[in-house]
C-alpha cells in the first residue's frame, strides 16, 4: 500500500512539489526542472502523484505510470478551495494533495496516448468549421454593409456568388474581389473539412467501440470519436445515468417515445431527456460490448 502522495504543480520548466504522508503530515517540498523532476521522481518508491488536469497532465501521468507511479488527476476548480494562502506554485501544490485526500473527491482518468491522439483529429476539425463560419460571417458581414442580406449557413454560397457574378451588379470592383477571395478562402476551408471528416470516419472504424456507438441511432463517426476521446472509461460509472451526453438526433420517427414526449413537454426538456436516454445507452453498449438493440424491435420479438 503507498503511504505517500505526490502533489505536483506543473510547468514549462519549473515543476514544484509537495509531498505528504497518507495523513497530510509534510514528507518535502521540492521546486525542480523537468529534467530533475524525472529523476527525482524515477528515485522515489511508488507513490500516488496528483496532478490538475491541464494541457501536460496526461503526458506527464503516463510518464509517471512508466515509473510505477500511481497517478490522480483533479479538475483545476476543485483544487482553488484549498489553497491556504496567497496563491503561488507551492501553494497550489499542497492544496492539490489537501484537495486529493478528501473523501468525497472526483479524479479524472488519464488519457491514453491513443486517445490524445484522437483529440487532436477531433479539435482539428472542430477549428477548421469555427474559422470557416468566421470567414462565412466576415462575407455576409461586408455584403450587409453594401444592402444584401445573406441568411446564415454556407448553403448560401451559390448565392452569393451569383450575386458577385450579376453583370449589373451594384457591388464596386474592389468589394467583389474581396468577397471572391474570401469565398476562395471558404472553398479552402470545405476541402480541409471534408479531408478531416473522411480520416475521422477511417478512425472512427478502427476500434470496436466506435464501431458499437455507430449502431445507434443518432451517432455517427463524429460523436463516436469524440466519446472515445474525451469521455472517462465507461467502468468509472455505477450507472447509464451518471454517464451525462451531448448527443442529438436528426430525425424524429412518428409515434416513437420522442415524438410522444415533444406533444407534451418543451423542446429544451425533451433534449435533455434524449441525451440522458442515449447516454444510458451508451454506457449499456459500451460496458456490455453490445451494439445499439432497437426498443421497438426488441418489445416486437
Amino acid at each position: 500500500m503507498k503511504d505517500t502522495m505526490i502533489g505536483v504543480d506543473l510547468a514549462k520548466s519549473v515543476f514544484v512539489l509537495h509531498g505528504a504522508s497518507m495523513r497530510g503530515q509534510v514528507k518535502f517540498r521540492k521546486k525542480l526542472s523537468r529534467s530533475q523532476f524525472l529523476t527525482f521522481m524515477a528515485d522515489q518508491s511508488p507513490a500516488i502523484v496528483v496532478m490538475e488536469s491541464c494541457g501536460s497532465a496526461n503526458y506527464w501521468a503516463r510518464q509517471m505510470m512508466e515509473l510505477g507511479h500511481t497517478v490522480r488527476l483533479i479538475a483545476p476548480q476543485y483544487v482553488r478551495p484549498f489553497v491556504k494562502r496567497q496563491k503561488n506554485d507551492a501553494a497550489d501544490a499542497e492544496a492539490i494533495v489537501i484537495a486529493a485526500q478528501r473523501p468525497e473527491m472526483r479524479f479524472v482518468e488519464p488519457k491514453s496516448e491513443l486517445q490524445q491522439a484522437k483529440a487532436v483529429l477531433f479539435r482539428a476539425r472542430e477549428r477548421l468549421v469555427h474559422q470557416r463560419t468566421e470567414l462565412v460571417n466576415a462575407l455576409r458581414a461586408v455584403l450587409y454593409e453594401y444592402g444584401h442580406t445573406i441568411p446564415q449557413g454556407i448553403a448560401h454560397l451559390k448565392r452569393i456568388e451569383a450575386l458577385l457574378d450579376e453583370s449589373n451588379s451594384d457591388l464596386p470592383g474592389l468589394v467583389r474581389e474581396e468577397c471572391r477571395d474570401l469565398l476562395a478562402q471558404i472553398c479552402e476551408k470545405t476541402a480541409r473539412i471534408e479531408a478531416k471528416m473522411k480520416r475521422i470516419k477511417v478512425v472512427a472504424a478502427e476500434t470496436d467501440a466506435t464501431r458499437r456507438l455507430q449502431t445507434m441511432p443518432g451517432v455517427g463517426p463524429i460523436t463516436a470519436l469524440a466519446v472515445e476521446a474525451f469521455a472517462p472509461a465507461m467502468a468509472s460509472f455505477k450507472r447509464g445515468r451518471d454517464f451525462a451526453a451531448w448527443l442529438g438526433r436528426k430525425s424524429i420517427p412518428e409515434g416513437s417515445w420522442l415524438a410522444r414526449m415533444l406533444g407534451r413537454k418543451p423542446k429544451m426538456l425533451v433534449a435533455i431527456a434524449l441525451a440522458n436516454k442515449m447516454a444510458r445507452a451508451i454506457w449499456a453498449m459500451l460496458t456490455k460490448k453490445e451494439d445499439y438493440r432497437d426498443p421497438a424491435l426488441a418489445t416486437a420479438a
